[in-house]
């Protein structure tokens, strides 16, 4: 079986593929994963194919005219590779495309902003693309699902905002680099107080130095949730938790003002491996962290930006996971943290979820799904 997978996302969205393009593979299928340049290095020594041949839409751009660049960009490859299966992030529509040209199964892999969004606003917009790039329209808004999608979470868990059809639920692999591990220093850390993990993910650091004038960024918006100052606050509210904690920084700086003892600081660390003996995890609510968390059994405290972050916070809590933060204030991160900590119902529940999460299928099983579908080129079978 030939997979084309495809990702246009940031780097969490290519590690989302990893595990899925890495089975393929030792299934001894034949895998090209076709990425923006920039993407590349996630998939570097693996037994994959990779092209660094996409341009990057944006987040915005997602169903816009560079859809159009984009599917000019793969549709070359796609034909020339011919696939029996394609794997496309959860946003990137222009794979769909291809599939539809190609009357092969397009099935998209779990991510953040393609949990949430609802197809039916998006059907006009991905109907003007077609008509552009001369492919047929449709009036079914849940096309781009025709051959159903992959979820992370079991069913009652699931942070798919819009349920359809055909969804596989299966367990992503605790860690996706093989050689992860902990750096020494963390088994030295106190064990006599509850351990938090803290961070703001991937995407987030690279927009520190960004301007907001010239992406039409309100300031006032701007000046509460910019990457320096959420960390800043995260930082100087669990100084007033009685935790340990280690905090993931992706470069942002810290202000000294903001540092205390028991919070250590570090650029970044292994998030699922240090999960395994943390006792709370500080996210910003992306996807991956939150998938992560219920992977290791940990509650949650959330303090959501931007996409898919607020509505993920939002089925935390609805979930009793844990509790969001609702404004950027050491003070509230400082309350919600305790609340979490100091009650066992949290935990409980996390726990909980961990264990209908071990009880999906394993990696292997999303590969005997996706050989199935392949093969009869029909929907996957699970619902």
């Amino acid at each position: 079986m030939r997979v084309l997978c495809t990702v246009t996302g940031k780097p969490s969205h290519a590690r989302a593929m990893l595990p899925l393009a890495r089975a393929l593979a030792e299934a001894r299928h034949e895998v090209l994963v076709v990425v923006p340049p920039e993407l590349t290095h996630v998939f570097a020594d693996e037994p994959v194919t990779v092209l660094g041949a996409l341009p990057v839409p944006g987040a915005s751009s997602r169903v816009g005219p560079k859809l159009a660049d984009t599917y000019r960009a793969l549709a070359p490859v796609a034909r020339d590779f011919g696939p029996d299966l394609i794997l496309r992030d959860g946003t990137e529509f222009a794979a769909s495309f291809v599939g539809e040209e190609l009357g092969v199964p397009h099935i998209p892999v779990p991510s953040g902003s393609g949990n949430v969004f609802d197809p039916a606003l998006v059907l006009k917009p991905l109907n003007e693309r077609r008509a552009e790039v001369g492919l047929p329209t449709t009036d079914d808004p849940h096309a781009i699902f025709r051959y159903g999608r992959l979820d992370c979470m079991p069913a009652d868990h699931s942070f798919i905002a819009n349920p359809t059809p055909h969804t596989f639920a299966y367990r992503q692999p605790a860690t996706v680099n093989r050689d992860e591990r902990l750096p020494e220093w963390v088994a030295g850390l106190p064990a006599d107080k509850p351990l938090v993990v803290a961070a703001i993910g991937t995407a987030l650091p690279q927009f520190k130095d960004l301007r907001p004038e010239e992406h039409n960024i309100p300031a006032e918006r701007w000046a509460k949730y910019n990457p320096t100052t959420l960390l800043n606050t995260m930082v100087a509210g669990l100084a007033r938790v009685d935790c340990v904690a280690v905090v993931a920084t992706g470069g942002v700086p810290v202000h000294e003002e903001s540092r205390s003892e028991h919070v250590h600081l570090v650029d970044s660390f292994a998030q699922p491996l240090l999960l395994q003996c943390a006792q709370m995890l500080l996210t910003h609510g992306g996807y991956n962290s939150i998938r992560e968390s219920v992977g290791a059994g940990v509650p949650m405290t959330v303090l959501p930006v931007f996409g898919d972050q607020p509505q993920n916070a939002d089925r935390v809590e609805e979930l009793g996971l844990g509790v969001r933060v609702r404004d950027v204030d050491a003070a509230e991160i400082a309350k919600a943290c305790d609340q979490v900590l100091q009650d066992p119902a949290f935990t409980g529940r996390a726990r909980s979820a961990q264990r209908r999460m071990l009880a999906l299928p394993s990696v292997a099983g999303a590969v005997a799904e996706l050989e199935w579908a392949a093969a009869h080129r029909s929907p996957l079978r699970s619902a």
